[in-house]
Parts: structure tokens; sequence; C-alpha cells
């Protein structure tokens, strides 16, 4: 150091004993590292391998078992010397070559030149895992027939670390999102994640997605000007047309939709009498449930305005023009039976197209991506009877219900699962209408729906449903409870019915937002602490802003296993799942991105128990007190400890700072006494 930049500075000799303290055992630290090093890294190689056991993916390590590729390895040294050399793992998946380069440390993830790009010295080949990985698979591409490489440069431990992936061909490299785990790389996924990654395709599930959407603005635009229809009947009217186009098998053809204005011959009545023929041909039972949603769909045929011809429409009735439009463009993506809940998105389109958000009436509907999560938090088997009891357009019991389809392919199994195991309550008429058309729409018209307040219901009875129910999942009414006379209106009281009405040892996952999991008022604290005398709390999921998009609620997932009262040592999951690989894309809404795959299935590998070395800035467990907010961020703490290295460079940071105030003058700050007068 240069001493004494003003002769009027007296420096104190602690200050020289801290400055020798600091920086005199940094040879030591720097040698006794190295030996460390080594073993750590061999630790985070045994951590990757775990991941790509668990996605698969059959990796060959110091070296490969393709012959054209191990011969490549043999002069393709980091030293860049022509000799050998092997990246920690390589593999071969479909048409692409996976090669992954390992670093203990974070710090030794990336070297880049001034301009940005990856250095491709020695030393940064050598010490860098991107640099060593994109040098290992340029060296594959030039020596092989190979023109696919996903270069993987992962630095760290198991529980802090970056897995950064690279796409390496003939043009250059590609810096695609750091990843958690290897899923999208698997036979299974990897072209998939090649398009969209890659070659930034937009996938036909996207585009399928983006044109019924298009449609429904479209339709949405026809049902209100030409119908003048409010927000809840829209749906109501494409409902009742669904139903009657089923029957275009039976003798229904659009061709006799003729505008008579005889009243039992207008094109609402015959729409009415195909669409109640469909319900007895679903076997829609009990006859008052049956009648209670034809008590819906009368509007069809008792709206003069949708029976009368338009000019502007080609001398068709608007009911004519609607079930064209939705006999051409959507009925055969509704009928599909596949796992989109395509009346529930056009119910949220209607409504957010007609200047609202649903919430006023506490209707969030749920988006597909969350209740089949759900199915995968519960663990959902198909012997597991399903209950809804707030079920809006069905969107859970549809996810539950392909769900436990696809586990089985005995035929009588799958028709009992259809008829016996899916169970719903919905308050409003018009839902429960929509609910019960989604269920028909997908071979189902023998659900057991019923159109009642579940809070009136006696949990017992309940509990008894299709010989006892076992999972519960609810989204329901949010923001119902104004004040301490509508309190038994919260979601708290919501979640508690339902775990009273599942059979012991059921679980049940709901959806609300997250201040029901803080409990703020008298009222939801004494909720709060009964739930826990009566059932265990596994853990709560906070989740994407977004989820819930244009309305404006943040949500979590909360999961529980009914009847069994939650024991004090009980350890419960608490995870932060705001970057759940979702965003938000104009004229389509929250949509996934391939970045999802990854993000999901790391949260589910954290929820069943299968990484148990994770951040706590992702989750933490703990026990739980019914006083605790029950969130992610209540129970967060920092676990990244620094190292001795890093507590050594903030000291010495520290003292270079000191000195430098010192030597000009300000040693007053530290209480030192200088010329000037400065004290």
């Amino acid at each position: 150091f240069l001493f004494f930049h003003s002769s009027r500075i007296e420096i104190s000799l602690d200050l020289w004993y801290s400055y020798i303290w600091v920086f005199a055992p940094k040879i030591h630290i720097e040698s006794q590292g190295r030996e460390t090093m080594a073993k750590k890294e061999a630790n985070f190689d045994l951590y990757i391998h775990d991941l790509l056991v668990e996605a698969g993916i059959q990796a060959d390590t110091q070296g490969s078992n393709i012959v054209p590729i191990n011969e490549a390895l043999k002069t393709a040294s980091k030293h860049q010397t022509g000799k050998a050399g092997f990246p920690e793992y390589t593999a071969v998946v479909d048409d692409f070559v996976l090669v992954m380069e390992d670093k203990a440390d974070r710090a030794n993830l990336c070297l880049k030149e001034k301009d940005g790009t990856i250095s491709m010295t020695v030393q940064a080949t050598t010490d860098y895992a991107v640099n060593g990985a994109l040098h290992y698979a340029q060296h594959i591409l030039q020596k092989t027939t190979y023109k696919k490489v996903f270069a993987f440069g992962n630095a760290g431990d198991s529980k802090h670390h970056i897995l950064q992936p690279l796409f390496v061909d003939k043009n250059g490299y590609k810096w695609l999102p750091e990843v958690q785990t290897f899923e999208n790389f698997s036979e299974a996924h990897i072209i998939e994640y090649y398009k969209r990654l890659v070659l930034e395709e937009t996938p036909p599930e996207d585009i399928e997605l983006a044109d019924i959407l298009k449609k429904a603005k479209e339709l949405h635009e026809y049902l209100r000007n030409y119908g003048g229809l409010g927000e809840d009947e829209k749906p109501l009217v494409v409902s009742a047309i669904l139903l009657a186009l089923r029957e275009k098998e039976y003798g229904f053809n659009l061709n006799q939709l003729t505008g008579d204005t005889l009243e039992s011959n207008t094109d609402g009545a015959i729409l009415y009498q195909y669409l109640e023929k469909n319900l007895q041909r679903a076997k829609v039972a009990p006859e008052v449930k049956k009648q209670r949603v034809l008590n819906q769909f009368t509007l069809i045929k008792d709206r003069p305005q949708l029976n009368t011809k338009r000019q502007d429409l080609g001398d068709k009735t608007p009911l004519k023009y609607f079930a064209e439009y939705i006999n051409n463009n959507i009925f055969q993506a509704i009928i599909s039976n596949g796992r989109e809940d395509y009346l529930g998105r056009f119910y949220g389109e209607f409504v957010s197209y007609s200047g609202g958000d649903g919430q006023a009436l506490g209707v969030v509907l749920t988006p597909r991506h969350i209740t089949e999560l759900f199915c995968e938090l519960v663990d959902l088997k198909p012997t597991d009877i399903i209950f809804d009891p707030c079920c809006g357009t069905g969107g859970f019991l549809i996810s539950g219900m392909h769900k436990m389809l696809r586990a089985t392919k005995n035929d009588t199994e799958r028709k009992h699962i259809k008829q016996q195991q899916i169970h719903g309550i919905e308050i409003r008429d018009d839902m429960f209408s929509i609910a019960t058309t989604n269920m028909i729409l997908r071979g189902d018209g023998q659900s057991n729906l019923i159109c009642e307040d579940f809070l009136a219901q006696d949990p017992g009875e309940l509990q008894l449903k299709g010989g006892g129910i076992t999972v519960g999942f609810m989204n329901p009414p949010y923001s119902q409870a104004k004040g301490k006379d509508t309190a038994n209106l919260s979601e708290l009281c919501f979640i508690r019915h339902l775990l009273n009405s599942i059979t012991t040892g059921g679980r049940a996952a709901v959806i609300v937002p997250v201040s029901a999991m803080i409990g703020k008022t008298k009222e939801d604290k004494a909720v709060k602490q009964d739930i826990l005398k009566k059932h265990t709390l596994e853990g709560v999921i906070s989740l994407n802003k977004d989820t819930f998009y244009r309305v404006g609620t943040v949500p979590c997932i909360a999961v529980f296993t009914a009847g069994e009262p939650h024991p004090a040592d009980k350890i419960a999951k608490f995870i932060n799942f705001e970057d759940d690989g979702f965003e938000v894309k104009k004229h389509l809404g929250l949509v996934e991105t391939e970045r999802a795959k990854d993000k999901r299935q790391y949260l589910l590998d954290c929820w069943r128990g299968k990484v148990v070395d994770f951040p706590s800035s992702f989750m933490v467990e703990t026990t739980v007190e019914d006083t605790d907010e029950w969130l992610h961020s209540f129970y967060y703490y920092n676990d990244e400890i620094p190292t001795e290295e890093d507590f050594m460079n903030s000291i010495a940071d520290y003292l270079t700072f000191e000195f430098n105030m010192v030597t000009h003058g300000k040693g007053y700050l530290f209480g030192q006494k200088g010329g000037d007068g400065n004290a």
C-alpha cells in the first residue's frame, strides 16, 4: 500500500493490523479452497446425474458410448492442446447431443468478453462451465455428423445452483432460459422445446387457442349486437346451441331454422326441442335437475329479438346466425373431449368483453394449468371420489375426470368414473346449467351436479356421496365477507366446510387470495384455529400474480388432509411459485411458455420430497401455528451463508473504504482525531 496521502493524517496501528489480518490469510484460503473444490464439484456432479435420471435421460460420464462422439472427444481438451478432453456428461436424445460441464462455484458459470460474447480463451474454457460446455459442443459439431447440440454450463451446489443451457449449431450459439430440471430435454419433450425455444415457432395448441379466443370475441359481438344479450345470458345461448347441435346425428339440421313466426315452430322453439332431447339422451337425472337446466334455456324461445329475421343477417334470425357460426367455427373444438375447458374460457371472455371481470359476483374461473396441478398435488387416483362444491363451469371436474380416465383403460372403470365419481355443487342457476352442459359435451351426462348453496349442506351427508368423498377441489367465491355479519362467507369458512365434508384421510386443494391465508380478522383467526384442530395443513403455494389474468387477485394454493388433527411437530411446505413459466401475451392472456414444464416439474419434485436440498427462496419446511400467516413470505429466511472468502472480501472492502476516507481527511467518521480540527 502507498501510505500517507497527507502527512497531516495519522493512521492508527489498529487499521494496519486489520489490513494484515485480512490479506495475509488469503494465500492460505486459496490453497485450502483448491483442496475442497474438487470434492464439492464431485458432489454437484452426482446431483446433476440424479436430475438426468429423473428426466429419463441416459447419460455417459467422462466420455460417450456413441463411438463418433467418443472419438471426437479424444482431441477435445479444454486446454486446447489437441489431447483428450471429456465433459461431465454426454447424452443423445432423438437427434440432439447434450453436453454438460459442471463447476462447484456459481462465480465460475461463464466468462464473457467485453462485447458480451462467450470467451473461448484457454482460461475461460478450463475454468468456466458455460465456456467449457460450448467448447465441447463446437468440437462435436466439427468432428461428427451431429448438427444440433444443447450445451449446459452448470455451476453451484445441490441447493444453490444455475443450470444454463445453450443451443449450438453451425451458425453459432443461442442463450436459452435457465432450467431447474432436464424435463424439457427428455425424449417426450425435446422436439417441442426445440421448436418453441430455438426455432421460436408458435405451437399448434397456441394457434388453436388464439383462434378459439378470436372466435369468442367475434361471437360476443354478434350476441350483443344482434341478440341484445347480457353477459350472463351469452354463455347460456351458446350452451343451448351446442346441446342442440349434438342432435345432428339424430335428425337435427340447421335448415330447419326457417325463421317461422308460429310460436311452436320458431327457431328458438326448434333449438329448445332438440336440446331437450339431448338432455334426455344424456340421461340427465333426476327430473328436477333436468328441468332446472331447461329453465335456464327458455330465453332462446321466449326472446322475440332472437327469433326475428334481420336483413343485415341475410334474412336469418340471430339464433340461426349464431348456430351457423358456432357449428362452422367452434363446435368441433368444444366437443373434442380435450383438456381445455373451452366453455369456461368462453364464459371468461364474454364477461371480460362486457367490461366486467366476474368479481362483483364472486366468480373467478380457474385456468386449466391450475386445475391440472391440483390433480398432481393430491396425487389423484382412478379410485378417488372428487367433489367440487363451487364448481362454476366445471373446470376442476373436467381435469379430475381426464386424469382418472387416463390412469385406467378398463371400460367398466371408466364408465364408473364418469357416472359415480364426479360430484359438484353450484349455487348459481346459470353457471350450474353451463357446468351440466360442459359435462354432457364430454360424455358425462350423469355427473352428480346439484344446484344448491354449499354452506347450507350437511357436511356429514356430503361425506357419503359416491361411497365417500376422498378428494375436494375448490375455488370459492372471493371477497364475500365484508364484515361481522358476513364473516361466515369468508374463504376460510368455505375451506373449513369443505374439509368437514371429506372422509378422514381424504385430500383437499383450494385456491384462494393470499389474504385468506393471513387471517387478519378475529373471525378468520378462530376459523384457522378450528381447521388445525380437526385437519392437517400440508402446505401452501404462492402463485403468479397474473394467474387470474385481468382480475387483479393474487392467489395461492393450500393443500390439506381432512379429518386428521394437525400435529404440533408436523412439517408443512411453503413454496414461492410466482415464477411458474406462464406469461401474459397480447390477445391470448396468460399462456404457457416452454419454461412452464421445467418449473412445474421442479415444484412437484420438491412437493413430493424428491428434492431434499432446495433454496429457502423457493421452499421453506416448517412447523406452523394457527396464528402464523400461512405463506412462504412469512417463513422465508435467507439461507445463503457467506463463505469465509466472502467474509474476508467484505471486510477487505470495508477497510479499503476506511483507508480511503482517512487518507482524504475524513478520519473523524471513524472516531479518529486528525488535522484541520476534525475529531
